[in-house]
């Protein structure tokens, strides 16, 4: 069981975790790479930080209410989602 809630695409357990929700913060498949993640860091310092344990996967926690604009998140939530999207297997892809 995880301390916060997790979203999955895919189904029942086979599904991938594409956003960890925390106490106003989101943790998300930020790129395919660190380093294409490092943008986050460098557009939002202190609001965008390296999501511990996986952030070398491209993962960070975006701070909901700071100074990135909700539309921002939103888009990045999406994102993730595509990105893990890609990752399953096209039997186990929501249609």
């Amino acid at each position: 069981m995880h301390e916060h809630p997790v979203v999955k695409v895919g189904p029942g357990e086979g599904g991938k975790i594409f956003a960890f929700l925390g106490a106003g913060t989101v943790g998300i498949k930020a790129a395919a790479t660190r380093e294409e993640a490092d943008e986050w860091l460098a557009r939002y310092p202190g609001d965008a930080v390296v999501m511990a344990y996986i952030g070398r996967s491209g993962w960070n926690t975006l701070t909901v209410g700071g100074a990135i604009p909700d539309d921002e998140i939103l888009a990045a939530i999406d994102d993730s989602y595509d990105l893990i999207l890609a990752k399953l297997p096209k039997r186990l892809r929501p249609t």
